[in-house]
């Protein structure tokens, strides 16, 4: 029998991607809001000794709990296995305490997920560009993480914009070791940003380890939030006499105007995103803006 495809109502235009490439049976579940805000949910497919993949991101706190309190039900009402596809794990960076007191959310979010009842034949969770790959290991009892990278989106859209001359390009030495990883597959150099800090949240750019003037420099990052970091990188890399700029990012969340700020800020010429947070599915008909899916990687691991 096909494997049973549901998703959160926040992950439905994924899952419709994902049916459109893969074998699947799409699972029916009716999801409405009672006057006082609580959510009603049924599952309408039958469920019993059935293969279950489910789709859905910790986007928000509302959506981390229906995919909770799904994920139960369908293990609950007899599933054969289930595999549970979070393309954007949110709190990603809080993955650890700075200061003391503070909350690791990430691993209370992979506490939660964990403690989903396990089906008859166990419970998988894929994930996808972790901010920290040490995530994965927060999940507990016989929930069995596979991390997977998004590695040939980023070179497939590097490769076609950089054309013969490009430096793969981060936007501070945090995420130097993935761009040079990146760099190193496709036979470019890699450049990165050397900071000091000032005072407090201050800090000045003391070094670029890399030439690129004259140069397209593609900046990958794994998730872009407001864009700020985006636009200081790209900055100093053009100061540098850098070419062309483009940006590559997994997780495109674009809060606050972010993809504005990005396009208004004259440095970049064009920005590629996946379409794993359902923020990207309010994109569109923007020539600045390229997003490519997530669904036949989501269906070559599933």
């Amino acid at each position: 029998m096909k494997k049973l495809l549901f998703a959160i109502k926040d992950y439905e235009y994924l899952a419709q991607k994902v049916m459109a490439c893969g074998t699947f049976e799409k699972g029916q579940i009716e999801v409405s809001t009672f006057t006082d805000g609580e959510r009603y949910q049924r599952i309408l497919s039958p469920i019993e000794n059935r293969d279950i993949i489910l789709i859905g991101g910790t986007v928000t706190d509302e959506a981390t709990l229906e995919l909770y309190d799904l994920a139960s039900s369908l293990v609950s009402y007899g599933a054969n296995s289930l595999t549970l596809v979070i393309p954007y794990f949110g709190y990603s960076t809080m993955e650890r305490a700075v200061l003391s007191g503070e909350i690791v959310t990430a691993k209370t979010r992979a506490r939660l997920i964990s403690a989903i009842p396990k089906s008859n034949r166990g419970n998988k969770v894929v994930l996808f560009d972790l901010h920290s790959e040490g995530i994965q290991y927060y999940f507990e009892h016989d929930l069995y993480p596979v991390h997977v990278y998004c590695k040939d989106l980023v070179i497939k859209a590097a490769l076609k914009y950089g054309g013969d001359n490009f430096v793969m390009a981060s936007t501070d030495a945090g995420r130097a070791k993935w761009v040079e990883s990146l760099a190193n597959d496709m036979g470019v150099n890699a450049a990165f940003i050397l900071k000091r800090r000032l005072k407090g949240d201050h800090t000045e750019v003391s070094a670029i380890n890399a030439d690129v003037a004259g140069k397209t420099v593609i900046i990958y990052d794994d998730m872009i939030r407001s864009g700020g970091s985006i636009i200081n990188a790209a900055q100093t890399y053009k100061n540098a006499g850098a070419g062309d700029i483009y940006v590559i990012t997994t997780h495109g969340l674009f809060i606050n105007n972010g993809i504005e700020k990005l396009k208004n800020s004259g440095l970049i010429k064009k920005l590629i995103s996946s379409d794993s947070h359902m923020n990207m599915q309010a994109i569109s008909n923007d020539d600045f803006v390229e997003v490519n899916s997530l669904a036949e990687l989501i269906c070559s691991v599933i």
